[in-house]
Order: structure tokens, then C-alpha cells, then sequence
């Protein structure tokens, strides 16, 4: 019976490292560090990206972050649910393309207002998403 009683705790420490906020916590502070730098020393925003891009894929960060996105209480699981739809990414995803066709064209100022527009749309269906399934 003793040996049974200390199986959970056993299973527990066995966990992925990847599962392991000890290890993910860190991780996040790494790359918030790192992008802080980026910024500071005035590196290229584009090398910035790929670096978090690869970072955050190769050690499953931002699936560990949206787990903890999903922890809070009846909102996160349905801010999780709306940040998934492939829809809100693929409208993200246009709009990058036809930002950078305009700023090639010289039309930056309007690309400016364009991308806030996008993003106030995406934040209005992720807010709009979430009420709706709460009432």
C-alpha cells in the first residue's frame, strides 16, 4: 500500500521538461530578456522574430503558455478556444501580406491605420467570442 500511495508523486516528477514550469518559467523570462536586448542594442526586429519564432517552437513555449493562459478561471479556456480559430489566423496572416505589399507601394501611413483596425477587429472577436459564450 505504501508503494501505491507515493505513485502520483512519483508520476509527477517524471514529467516532460517541456510540461515543467521550473523549466518554462525561466524559458519566458529568457526570451522577454533576450527581445528586451534586441530592442535596447537596436537589433532588426525581423531577426528578433525568428528568434522568438524558433525558440518558442522548438521548446513548445507557446503551447505551455497558452496551458497557462487556460488555467484562469471560466475566461482563459474560451481566450484559448478564440486565439485557436483558424480564422483569426488567417486574417492575421492577410493582412501581414497586403501590409507589406502596401509598404513596398509607399502607402505607410495608411497601413497604419489599416493594422490597427486588424488588430482592434481580431480583439473584438476574441472579447466578442468570450461574452458569448459566457451568457
Amino acid at each position: 500500500m505504501a508503494a501505491a500511495a507515493g505513485a502520483p508523486e512519483e508520476a509527477r516528477s517524471q514529467l516532460p521538461w517541456w510540461r515543467n514550469w521550473k523549466v518554462m518559467l525561466p524559458l519566458w523570462a529568457a526570451i522577454g530578456g533576450l527581445v528586451w536586448l534586441g530592442f535596447r542594442f537596436n537589433v532588426d526586429r525581423s531577426v528578433i522574430a525568428v528568434g522568438v519564432l524558433a525558440i518558442g517552437l522548438l521548446s513548445n513555449a507557446f503551447a505551455w503558455l497558452l496551458g497557462v493562459i487556460g488555467l484562469v478561471p471560466v475566461v482563459g479556456p474560451f481566450v484559448v478556444k478564440a486565439l485557436s480559430i483558424g480564422f483569426i489566423w488567417l486574417l492575421n496572416a492577410v493582412g501581414y501580406l497586403v501590409s507589406y505589399v502596401a509598404i513596398r507601394r509607399g502607402y505607410s501611413k495608411d497601413v497604419l491605420t489599416y493594422r490597427g483596425l486588424t488588430i482592434a477587429l481580431l480583439i473584438g472577436i476574441v472579447i466578442g467570442f468570450v461574452l458569448g459564450k459566457l451568457l
